[in-house]
């Protein structure tokens, strides 16, 4: 197969940053994606629906002249949120969804939740609403490997919860390992996950063999390849549980090449080339479609995009740049370490 055509895709897990980090990289998004659920970690986080809407307004101003695209808003979760806001939110269609983030598990998550009983007035609400919530499945005990936080989440948190409010609609976002993937596939209604670009292609080794190398460096980090495997396997499956959420998460080249380097994969740019590439090694061309434009919109209850995107296979690899300037600093692309060979006609 020398051609695909697919309906155009959707990011289901997206960080934009705001201020010119939002206006250098918002345009690599809306280039090939249609919509995105946009993460609400900025400094001060997206806490209530207003703070939605204000954000929601600076991006689409950011778009380059042309682009159409739907950011789909995010709340922070903290153990302050009103459920009544989340739920006008919703209804208004200004909120898609509301983010969990533990305490301290990653890019400004200090404003986080530490005891979860303390927001189940929240998620009640959500679940009797049909509201969707997103969670970045790690806890943060400092006992706990940083390798096994995935895994120790579901038995301590994620599996509880489903539990106690088995009508709530979760997303487990960035699934890094086999077991998360198990979880995800046991769970008969109400559960997806998401899966990145980077996690299908990297593993550990990426980050430590040979030197450290933090352009590869991201959280939840990479993981054995036993998991990155798991992982290739539940995304070209065509399983509905299973969409694109690319996490990419832009920071500047001195954040991260610094003695405490901050976690987050650029990857807006080439992640279709990508896709293809790992879709078509393993003989699943068929099924991209399913995992980047049809599964996501499904579990969101909304439509798939009318718009078409199609791929191209090249003879000579696409060359992506190494760098992009922003009006923040230089930022690093994704590099798959491997020549690509398709590309977005």
């Amino acid at each position: 197969m020398t051609t695909l055509t697919i309906r155009r895709p959707d990011d289901w897990h997206l960080h934009l940053r705001d201020g010119a980090m939002l206006e250098g990289v918002v345009g690599h998004t809306s280039a090939h994606f249609a919509r995105a659920i946009v993460m609400p970690n900025l400094v001060p986080p997206v806490l209530t629906v207003a703070d939605a809407e204000a954000y929601a307004a600076r991006i689409v101003a950011a778009l380059p002249e042309g682009h159409a695209f739907k950011p789909l808003m995010t709340l922070y979760l903290t153990e302050t949120t009103d459920p009544d806001d989340v739920a006008a939110g919703f209804a208004s269609g200004k909120v898609a969804a509301v983010k969990l983030y533990p305490a301290g598990a990653t890019t400004n998550s200090q404003s986080g939740v530490r005891d979860i009983e303390k927001v189940y007035s929240v998620l009640e609400r959500m679940a009797e609403i049909g509201m969707p919530l997103c969670v970045h499945g790690e806890v943060t005990d400092p006992t706990i490997d940083i390798f096994d936080r995935e895994a120790v989440f579901i038995e301590r948190v994620l599996a509880p919860l489903r539990a106690r409010l088995p009508g709530l609609r979760v997303v487990m976002e960035h699934v890094t390992t086999r077991e998360g993937v198990d979880y995800v596939m046991s769970q008969d209604s109400g559960m997806g996950a998401t899966i990145t670009t980077h996690h299908l292609i990297i593993n550990r080794n990426a980050i430590l063999a040979g030197g450290i190398r933090p352009h590869y460096y991201c959280l939840p980090v990479a993981k054995r390849e036993v998991h990155r495997l798991a992982l290739r396997k539940a995304a070209t499956s065509g399983d509905r549980r299973f969409f694109l959420g690319t996490d990419s998460a832009p920071h500047t080249d001195p954040l991260k090449e610094s003695a405490c380097g901050c976690a987050g994969i650029f990857s807006s740019i080439n992640t279709m080339s990508c896709l293809a590439h790992v879709f078509e090694e393993e003989g699943a061309l068929d099924r991209l479609e399913a995992f980047c434009s049809l599964n996501g919109p499904a579990f969101y209850r909304m439509a798939p995009n009318e718009e078409r995107m199609t791929l191209k296979r090249r003879d000579e690899p696409v060359a992506y740049p190494e760098k992009i300037d922003t009006g923040a600093g230089p930022l690093t692309v994704f590099d798959p370490m491997f020549p690509i060979h398709w590309e977005v006609d």
